[in-house]
């Protein structure tokens, strides 16, 4: 339930996506999870965040240099089966990540369960950052990916999820 994301950029050209997972792949990693995101709107969103907090780590003249480098990169997160050995590949490699704890939950693929879900969230008073997730269609399983602000605590209520 609680799971390592691995979050990095990659420079937004044809072919880059092929080359992580070639890596992975190759090393007997397997992808759980994915998204991929412009790494503009990423930078966007964190400085409207920190206009609204008054605590912008940078000038606003910073955040726009910033957002125009960052078009030329997307923000990746991925779940894999291996986070240990993902990371020593990506290190090897010379690629730029991080690392964070997220709540994976398997969820029943039918109407209203995701929404139990984000229901409990709210209850608890735990936002959620960002999340993401995906289902066969006529399949009995969704796998969704929260990123709370409060880990700990969903870690707990969801425990029972596992």
């Amino acid at each position: 339930m609680v799971r390592t994301e691995i979050s990095l950029f990659l420079k937004n050209v044809p072919g880059e996506l092929g080359k992580l997972a070639i890596l992975l792949g190759e090393a007997g990693v397997n992808i759980d999870a994915l998204t991929i995101q412009d790494a503009s709107d990423y930078v966007q969103e964190l400085f409207k965040a920190r206009g609204k907090s008054l605590k912008r780590i940078a000038p606003a003249a910073s955040y726009g240099s910033m957002q125009k480098d960052s078009a030329e990169f997307a923000l990746i997160r991925l779940l894999v089966d291996n986070t240990d050995k993902a990371i020593d590949l990506l290190s090897k490699e010379q690629y730029v990540f991080d690392i964070m704890p997220v709540i994976a939950l398997e969820i029943e693929n039918k109407p209203g369960t995701l929404a139990k879900m984000a229901k409990k969230f709210g209850e608890e008073g735990i936002n959620i950052n960002y999340v993401y997730g995906s289902a066969l269609p006529r399949g009995k399983k969704s796998l969704f990916v929260f990123c709370p602000e409060d880990i700990d605590l969903a870690a707990r209520i969801f425990e029972d999820q596992d």
